[in-house]
């Protein structure tokens, strides 16, 4: 299990702790310099914690590389995995390369709901679950792929992307914080999101991408 993080001390003692209930046997955090408490917290809850350069791709790289166990699942800071997950990762993998999650928000609003229905929606078509809903992989699959492309946004998609036809998305269900819809909208996130992912592909670069995001 991988965690990349960077100031989550709210969030991060809950992620550890639904990872270890949901079978992990090792919860490597991977800190890009926190500045706050999220460091302890993690080691107080059971976490191995390196740290290393602050941009989420190389934080999980380095993740992957450190890791003592076959199967790597990479979570973000506010993503609770389902108790039962290990196990039904470890299944899946007998028969696909690379997965993720269903997802649902931990927030209950309608909006959320409704974008928790159209995110799963279009993984089931799509099949390249995006990295919020933890996506999965074997150690040596993913350091044989050369791992997440060291990009300050769109790594997930792209691995997720180069995945595809080997990928599988199970049916239980991450929960993870609808934070960001909240604070700048749904609407707006929403199509925030689409326009990066329509832009990348005719070839954007990543840094403008995170420049957009991030604004």
């Amino acid at each position: 299990m991988i965690i990349p993080t960077l100031d989550e001390e709210e969030r991060i003692a809950a992620t550890v702790d639904a990872a270890f209930a949901a079978g992990a046997s090792e919860v490597i955090v991977a800190d890009g310099g926190s500045s706050d408490a999220t460091v302890a917290r993690a080691e107080q809850h059971g976490a191995k914690v390196i740290t290393g350069e602050r941009m989420r791709a190389t934080q999980l790289n380095a993740g992957a590389r450190a890791a003592s166990h076959e199967i790597v699942i990479f979570l973000h800071a506010d993503t609770l995995l389902p108790r039962g997950a290990v196990a039904a990762v470890a299944e899946a993998l007998q028969h696909a390369e690379f997965g993720g999650f269903r997802v649902e928000f931990l927030e209950r609003t309608p909006g959320l709901l409704w974008t928790a229905f159209a995110i799963n929606t279009r993984t089931r078509f799509s099949k390249t679950p995006w990295g919020d809903q933890a996506q999965f992989t074997t150690r040596e699959t993913f350091l044989r792929e050369g791992g997440y492309p060291e990009f300050p946004l769109m790594e997930d998609y792209a691995f997720a992307v180069r995945m595809k036809k080997r990928s599988v998305l199970l049916p239980l269900k991450v929960r993870t914080s609808g934070r960001r819809f909240l604070k700048k909208g749904l609407v707006w996130t929403t199509v925030l999101n689409w326009l990066i992912i329509v832009a990348y592909r005719f070839g954007v670069s990543p840094e403008r991408l995170a420049s957009w995001y991030r604004r």
